[in-house]
């Protein structure tokens, strides 16, 4: 079971935009990776090499956002068609938009545990009664997500998927950065108190999914994908 992180950036200055002394698209990659997301896509405009100058040392690909014209949709998907070139197992996707910079790593390894016991049902976190990100969707959704419109918003985008037939499970993470993104200063969040109960009839350590990669290998991210050409690692595959 391989579930994809995808980091969305509605510009360079959200990638870029600083959270408590770090990028947010890089404090995101870092806890998708630390909860055990692989691969991991940040969708961002870099005209400058800026945005990959900050996930140096990541173990993600940088992708060129797709045409404008497609709207959030098109960029989730753009992010999900990068990861399954990478990674042809992928069976499902977070979609995380950028900005969500306080999310706990616990929570990224929650929503993969409870995606490998219901693998055709979308995930999403919820903290004190209110519906978060990032959400997981699965990939047999995909085909539903290529018939929603261009002009529809993220949360548009998961309640299109609900009422096309997806079913939907919302958890409560008890994690206030699912809810609440990088405009909130971490010293104004709720305490983080993680779900009340085990939301799978088994519990692993946050994080087990990446346990066994030798304690040498290299975080050699990130891999750039520009939006028409192929992926590092796979030339045959346009981009």
């Amino acid at each position: 079971m391989t579930v994809a992180a995808l980091i969305l950036a509605a510009s360079p200055q959200s990638a870029l935009a600083d959270a408590d002394g770090m990028p947010a698209a890089r404090r995101n990659a870092d806890a998708a990776w630390s909860g055990g997301a692989v691969p991991i896509v940040v969708v961002a405009h870099d005209p400058d090499g800026a945005v990959a100058s900050a996930l140096t040392g990541a173990p993600v690909t940088l992708a060129e956002p797709a045409p404008v014209e497609g709207g959030p949709v098109g960029q989730i998907l753009r992010g999900f068609d990068v990861a399954a070139r990478e990674i042809g197992e992928t069976d499902g996707f977070l979609i995380w938009p950028t900005r969500l910079t306080w999310v706990g790593p616990e929570t990224v390894t929650s929503l993969i545990e409870v995606h490998g016991t219901t693998r055709e049902t979308i995930l999403a976190p919820s903290f004190d009664g209110e519906r978060g990100w990032p959400i997981l969707v699965p990939a047999s959704s995909v085909g539903l997500l290529r018939a929603i419109s261009p002009d529809r918003m993220p949360d548009e985008i998961v309640d299109d998927l609900v009422a096309a037939g997806a079913p939907i499970r919302v958890m409560e993470m008890g994690d206030p950065g699912t809810t609440h993104d990088i405009s909130t200063p971490t010293s104004a969040l709720a305490p983080y108190v993680g779900p009340s109960e085990p939301l799978v009839g088994h519990v692993h350590e946050w994080g087990e999914s990446i346990a066994d990669l030798p304690e040498d290998t290299p975080l050699e991210g990130p891999a750039l994908a520009p939006y028409g050409q192929a992926v590092a690692g796979d030339p045959d595959q346009p981009g």
